[in-house]
């Protein structure tokens, strides 16, 4: 699969395993492949983000992805439905970071006395993400797999980065109109 992958989206996987390394997390996730999307400019994926706003509020989307490292992954809408069952999960992040420090909770942090080197490999979490591009790439008749095609299958598959994409007017939806637009404008 990965010989269909473009030079910009190798260049995303690439920087998901270093946002991976820097986070000292044992795998790729897929919030490392968004947090790697946010770094590229000049690209389909970075043209569909900026068109849609996302552009301007890279540091929100950082920021709100980081969050949910904090809560052990678990998203908003998790969060509200743990909630409804009376299970304050803010609360609980909050007294296990007071007793074990910021941070203690995300699954980067829990392995802090292990050391990984060389090659991560990818969460099955991850690896959906990346069989769900070709898919969508194949769906749109796409030849290779870009950066564009990551993105949408970043917003087809239920999780955090889906959910803080949608929070900022990110959906499949959306997404799927600016490219389409944006390919028309380059073809005419």
């Amino acid at each position: 699969m990965f010989e269909r992958f473009t030079k910009d989206a190798r260049a995303v996987v690439q920087g998901a395993a270093g946002h991976a390394e820097e986070a000292r997390a044992e795998t790729v996730e897929p919030e490392h492949l968004l947090l790697a999307l946010l770094d590229r400019e000049g690209r389909r994926a970075s043209f569909a983000l900026a068109a849609l706003g996302v552009g301007e509020h890279r540091d929100a989307v950082r920021r709100e992805l980081g969050d949910a490292r904090r809560r052990a992954g678990l998203s908003q809408s998790e969060t509200e439905a743990l909630a409804g069952l009376g299970i304050d999960v803010t609360e609980i992040v909050a007294r296990v970071e007071e007793a074990h420090g910021v941070g203690a909770m995300s699954a980067d942090d829990r392995k802090r006395g292990r050391r990984w080197s060389g090659h991560r490999s990818f969460s099955r979490g991850a690896k959906e993400v990346l069989e769900k591009a070709l898919r969508v790439a194949v769906a749109r008749r796409d030849r290779h797999i870009g950066d564009e095609h990551l993105l949408l299958a970043l917003a087809l598959r239920p999780g955090v980065p889906a959910e803080v994409l949608a929070d900022h007017g990110v959906t499949h939806a959306s997404l799927s109109r600016v490219l389409d637009e944006g390919a028309g404008k380059s073809c005419a």
